[in-house]
């Protein structure tokens, strides 16, 4: 089946139902239909919540995944799948897709990706539409990067798109929105890529006629590895995913290569794509600001200079972009000098509504739910203020520094600090109702931070620590919370 979605340029929603139809074509339908998850935190109010869904009223642990790995970026919720990525010994990646079962035990990973198929370390949490998982590879200490489009069912490849250069990387959460996905590259600024469309072997095709193509091949890799292995066992190799073509999407626009510095995720809303841009004062290069752009074809529409850094990107609040500042970066040696400050500004022309500056630095992304930005930061504080005057609603006691996201959902918080504590509090007043030590809990036993915020999704909450400042290595886990 070939669908032109260029005759439907005028038609957004029709492209979004075309975008879903090539989807389903492309690939075997799920057991479980996953709820979508199209964007950095579920959703650009960065709730972290998938919609409706109410998180545990106390902190028992269901199961735990342990491991050495450190899982930076926060898990995904798919499904019967959570989806993690994390740095195993020398900054080499795994991409895991583990079954929510508390049952699971010791066949949790459904599904992984590794070396060779993964070249670079990934610290980009995925979005997933359907049965696409979309996220990208490469760090500050890299350069060139790939967005990477494999199934949800399988973790078979679907596509990849590679953009070379300096300090070029892909650590933000693509976003998926009318039919297109768009990511920030660092240096390579804004990408915004068409994945119906896809080359192979030097010709356009469509999402459904690459996937018969890639599951012929890999078909036949496999029957050749059987056919091996009868022959002479020791001497047959197993068929590698980056054996198989690699198709890649049609590029609609890219905007700001070399011009600003987008590690942070991207919001799109109606007709609009919100990013913000870094100034790496080492490399002297980036444009410390938050810039308004044309989904159609990535043309700016408004930019607004900011004090400091927006490492984690922006929030959207109805006619508002909230985003968080910070003058450190995710250094816990820095921390004791962090600044920063929280921007409100005009959706339609980025002219700032109110602006705050606090004494510490926030290097997570705002949540927003029922007028109240709920937002953390490295003085070890959970701040709500209101969103359309900035004024504060409630802050909680200084504890233990945050990095992670919060996540908001049916009245209440969720946080996770960087001592591994991770807590349940009332949205309305910031009172604690739980907390759940994972380095002493019983059933984790997992010292370490947490860098990527807790996520919601059925009941249940999911978070991941790391342990990068420990030189030996100490258990990590993913662990999930839930009432039952």
């Amino acid at each position: 089946m070939t669908i032109k979605l260029s005759e439907m340029e005028s038609n957004v929603s029709l492209r979004s139902q075309v975008f879903a139809v090539l989807l389903v074509v492309a690939a075997c339908p799920l057991a479980t239909q996953a709820a979508d998850w199209p964007t950095a935190r579920g959703n650009a109010a960065r709730t972290g919540a998938v919609e409706n869904s109410a998180g545990p009223k106390s902190g028992r642990v269901l199961w735990v995944h342990k491991s050495t790995d450190h899982y930076i970026a926060a898990p995904v919720p798919a499904g019967d799948l959570v989806l993690v990525s994390s740095l195993a010994a020398f900054n080499t990646s795994s991409f895991q897709a583990l079954s929510i079962d508390p049952a699971a035990g010791a066949k949790r990973a459904r599904w992984s990706k590794a070396v060779p198929y993964l070249k670079l370390p990934t610290v980009s949490a995925p979005a997933v539409f359907g049965n696409l998982v979309v996220f990208g590879d490469g760090m500050h200490q890299t350069d060139g990067a790939i967005l990477h489009g494999v199934r949800l069912d399988t973790g078979l490849p679907l596509w990849q798109y590679p953009v070379p250069g300096q300090l070029v990387h892909m650590e933000g959460s693509p976003a998926i929105a009318n039919g297109r996905v768009l990511i920030g590259g660092g240096n390579a600024g804004v990408v915004c890529l068409d994945p119906g469309k896809l080359e192979l072997n030097g010709k356009e095709v469509d999402a459904a006629q690459a996937q018969v193509i890639l599951d012929a091949q890999w078909k036949e890799l496999q029957t050749k590895y059987e056919r091996e292995k009868k022959i002479d066992p020791d001497f047959a190799i197993p068929p590698s995913e980056d054996s198989l073509p690699k198709p890649k999407p049609k590029l609609v626009w890219q905007s700001g290569a070399g011009k600003w510095h987008v590690d942070s995720s991207v919001a799109v809303t109606g007709d609009r794509v919100i990013l913000t841009s870094a100034f790496l004062d080492v490399e002297k290069t980036g444009d410390r600001s938050i810039i308004g752009l044309k989904l159609a074809d990535g043309s700016e529409a408004w930019k607004t200079p900011l004090k400091h850094n927006p490492w984690a990107g922006p929030t959207i609040a109805g006619d508002l972009v909230l985003v968080g500042c910070s003058s450190v970066r995710l250094e816990p040696r820095d921390l004791p000098k962090a600044q920063g400050e929280v921007v409100a500004v005009s959706l339609t022309d980025g002219s700032v509504k109110w602006r705050n500056e606090i004494p510490a630095g926030v290097v997570s992304a705002i949540a927003v739910k029922d007028g109240i930005a709920v937002f953390t930061a490295t003085d070890g504080c959970v701040r709500a203020w209101d969103v359309a005057s900035g004024k504060e609603r409630w802050k909680s006691d200084p504890a233990a520094p945050f990095f992670a996201s919060p996540a908001v959902a049916d009245g209440m918080v969720y946080v996770a600090d960087l001592k591994g504590l991770v807590q349940g509090m009332k949205l309305s007043d910031g009172k604690q109702v739980w907390a759940l030590n994972l380095a002493t809990d019983s059933a984790v036993q997992a010292p370490g931070m947490v860098y990527g915020g807790p996520v919601i999704a059925a009941g249940r909450l999911y978070v991941a620590t790391c342990n990068l400042e420990s030189p030996t290595k100490v258990a990590t886990a993913v662990v999930c919370i839930g009432d039952k």
